[in-house]
């Protein structure tokens, strides 16, 4: 798709249709007015003639014989008082809706005057939504289909702007990043798991590399994780024919090599059958899905490096498979960690925060300025928050707050739930230091509990995705993408500007 920002007058340009914002009273915005004058009120007479809505998310596709266009589309914002980001939102992808579903090529737009209640740069936002709604619209898995998606005939968007080009230009940069970063999150996640395998998501992000000459890439396989002693992640790995793997990539993006890097911890489950505690069949396809940290983590970094953002950024991916075999291990073993912990598994399901362990004792060495991980990690968050938001906890309000507050900007929205010490005598084990599951209250807590045993050196928080990073079920099974936006603007937020 080709985007652009333009300071020529709208009616000058050309395209195949003028995109008009339309509020729930009939009125149109300043600038509408001022174009249906200039169109001897052809506009607002089609308007009062046909009653059309300003609705949120109405769309009406209006003929109409100008010199520079043949169609007007009216999209329906609402109450004006009211407009907001989430509200803006659900009306950008009604217009990507109704755009794809007709043979427009060139889409003329301009909402500087459109004002957000809840925003300071409402011309930024309003550009940036639309962008990732087109984008959203035109994404479609279709690697393993015999008949491919039909593309949208559109390939051409041209933002009108008073004065703000560059502001514009800037946000069509940031979001056509965030797209990418989407999309290839959403790759990686629809991708099945005879395919996506711990070595895939290896090359994958050597390939991501090969783009970027800020970035490098190393690979640990099972036998150098066993030797650097992290028994935990080889405990899940090794019950698997597929060869667990630690991928680390290092962008290194600010002024100053040596400024202590930011560290995204991804978790890279590829498939995960529950090991020796195995899961229901019902829905277990939908265990592909448990790699979503890591392809999070990789779509983020792709934004990153197509921004070229200042910051330096590390990236380790824990990635394995959890199978049962001859060789997977079993409820009531006990492993080593990497820092000395000693762990019981009660459960072999609850693998993730056993990978995720000996992943964030290795960040410990490169003395991070914060450390996030991001997991798929259990399904009592879903219980307690749905798929509206991730769950956040950490040791660290900064970094704690600095993501509520990217996720709230971004519309990818994260609620903090309490680590209190209370929950920690949950974890304790009689013949280890601790065990991997915590009792029937408190799943999410307590696994974050367990995983604050090993971040004790940094500032750290803890994202649980299991409800937001893939839709479950239907025809509209599919990952979401999430929370690369709430990651980007978390780390913009960290970058030299």
């Amino acid at each position: 798709m080709n985007y652009h920002a333009s300071k020529e007058n709208i009616l000058n340009g050309t395209s195949d249709c003028l995109c008009l914002p339309l509020f729930t009273d009939g009125k149109l915005c300043p600038l509408g007015s001022q174009i249906d004058k200039q169109l001897d009120n052809s506009i607002s007479k089609l308007i009062e003639k046909f009653k059309i809505s300003g609705d949120s998310g109405k769309t009406t596709l209006l003929p109409l014989d100008a010199k520079n266009f043949q169609r007007i589309l009216l999209l329906g914002l609402g109450e004006q008082e009211k407009l907001s980001k989430a509200s803006f939102r659900k009306a950008t992808k009604s217009l990507a809706s109704t755009v794809k579903e007709t043979n427009i090529q060139k889409l003329a737009l301009n909402f500087s005057n459109i004002s957000l209640s809840d925003s300071k740069h409402s011309v930024s936002e309003t550009v940036s939504e639309v962008v990732l709604a087109i984008e959203e619209s035109n994404y479609a898995f279709d690697q393993f289909k015999s008949k491919k998606a039909t593309a949208s005939s559109l390939n051409e968007i041209t933002f009108h702007t008073d004065n703000n080009d560059t502001e514009v230009e800037a946000s069509i940069i940031k979001a056509q990043a965030l797209s990418a970063g989407m999309s290839f999150t959403k790759d990686l996640g629809n991708m099945p798991g005879n395919v996506c395998t711990p070595i895939y998501l290896a090359d994958q992000s050597e390939e991501l590399a090969k783009s970027c000459d800020k970035l490098s890439v190393k690979v640990l396989d099972e036998e150098e994780l066993d030797k650097l002693g992290m028994g935990a992640f080889v405990s899940v790995a090794k019950g698997s024919i597929e060869s667990g793997k630690l991928v680390v990539l290092e962008y290194k993006g600010a002024d100053d090599a040596n400024e202590a890097p930011h560290i995204l911890v991804g978790k890279g489950i590829t498939f995960d059958t529950g090991g020796i505690s195995l899961k229901p069949g019902p829905l277990m396809d939908e265990m592909k899905y448990d790699m979503c940290g890591a392809a999070s983590v990789l779509g983020t970094l792709k934004a990153i490096t197509q921004l070229d953002a200042k910051i330096n950024l590390v990236c380790l991916l824990a990635c394995a498979e959890n199978m049962p075999s001859a060789n997977a291990s079993k409820p009531g073993d006990i492993v080593t960690t990497m820092s000395g912990i000693t762990v019981e598994i009660m459960n072999t399901d609850a693998e993730g925060r056993l990978v995720l362990c000996d992943t964030l004792s290795y960040a410990e060495q490169f003395k991070p300025a914060s450390v996030v991980d991001i997991a798929t990690l259990t399904g009592a968050c879903i219980v307690a928050l749905g798929d509206a938001a991730s769950a956040v906890m950490g040791n660290n309000d900064d970094v704690i707050n600095a993501l509520l507050a990217a996720g709230q900007e971004a519309g990818d929205k994260a609620w903090q739930l309490p680590l209190w010490d209370e929950y920690q005598e949950q974890i304790d084990s009689p013949f280890a230091d601790i065990q991997n599951i915590g009792g029937k209250g408190a799943g999410s807590i307590t696994a974050a509990c367990f995983l604050s045993r090993f971040t004790k050196s940094y500032p750290w928080a803890h994202l649980d995705i299991a409800g937001t990073a893939w839709v479950s079920g239907g025809k509209n099974k599919g990952a979401t993408g999430r929370p690369v936006p709430l990651l980007l603007n978390y780390l913009l937020s960290k970058a030299s500007k």
